[in-house]
């Protein structure tokens, strides 16, 4: 407990807490599935003076540094929902890995409805502009801790319409798009949701995963007419029948974290064992129950 509240104090004070002792009480926080599956058990926060955000990270960051870096995630939600309630589970299963994950919206201390205003595609590059002076800041906890060139954008249905929002940003290494696409037909948007047009997708520089919930995914033909367009760079199109609402809720992110975890761990730490859940043919993510997966010709 005292590295939990060593990291949650200073990471609020830091953020620009308001003067006064810090406590339990003024900064909120949450472990959540007992710290996840990962070998780095992490924890839930805000940060006070990082209004509508809420952080996943390790507990324990003194085992980070020059030699291990926190590679960076900033999620966006579905239906432009300011607060991560149905993904929290799935993301601090990604931050128990290894990951410095930073969810646009407030901080779900239960898992119920957020019914505030909706979320924006700008939030996440507030997140990114946080992560990267945090690692500057020498009174920062995560100071020199974090994988600046490391940053992934990703989001579910809404979320991801807003990482192809901001998929033109240089800092982006990858990008993961789940139950999501750019609409073939705009006149079946919500109200609020971010409409690029399909050119959008001109913009993108990086390698990209398409996660979907199958043929019953209300976002499959949108998500598969993305794929089929992406021929410069490396892509993904991995199916799991389950429909538009994924496995997020279940305990650690159910199966949707398998593939999503393995993309960060190839894309944004390298990790080559994870590069064969895509390499080869069938690929690994193939071999296990229930998924299909297509892939560009960048992708061996």
């Amino acid at each position: 407990m005292k590295r939990y509240f060593s990291l949650i104090c200073a990471a609020a004070i830091l953020a620009g807490c308001a003067s006064g002792p810090v406590t339990p009480e003024t900064v909120r926080s949450k472990i959540v599935e007992d710290g996840g599956t990962g070998a780095y058990k992490a924890i839930m926060f805000e940060a006070p003076a990082f209004e509508a955000h809420t952080v996943f990270a390790p507990q324990d960051l003194s085992v980070f540094g020059k030699k291990k870096k926190l590679p960076v995630v900033v999620w966006g939600n579905g239906a432009c929902t300011n607060s991560p309630w149905e993904h929290y589970k799935f993301l601090n299963e990604i931050a128990s890995h290894g990951f410095l994950v930073i969810a646009t919206g407030h901080i779900p201390m239960e898992e119920a409805p957020y019914h505030g205003p909706r979320s924006t595609s700008e939030q996440q590059i507030q997140s990114v502009d946080w992560a990267i002076a945090q690692n500057a800041d020498k009174e920062s906890p995560f100071y020199g801790r974090i994988d600046t060139d490391a940053i992934a954008a990703a989001g579910m249905s809404c979320g991801g319409l807003q990482t192809l929002d901001n998929s033109a940003d240089p800092r982006f290494k990858t990008l993961m798009i789940m139950n999501s696409g750019l609409f073939v037909n705009p006149m079946g948007a919500m109200p609020g949701m971010p409409m690029p047009e399909k050119e959008k997708l001109q913009d993108i520089k990086v390698p990209v995963i398409y996660i979907l919930g199958g043929e019953e995914d209300i976002a499959y033909g949108n998500g598969m007419d993305d794929f089929f367009r992406l021929k410069n760079v490396p892509a993904v199109a991995a199916n799991y029948p389950v429909g538009h609402g994924g496995t997020y809720r279940e305990p650690h992110g159910g199966e949707f974290t398998v593939p999503a975890l393995a993309w960060l761990q190839w894309q944004l730490q390298g990790d080559t064992a994870a590069a064969e859940m895509f390499k080869g043919s069938p690929c690994g993510l193939a071999l296990r129950e229930g998924w299909t997966v297509e892939k560009n010709q960048l992708i061996d």
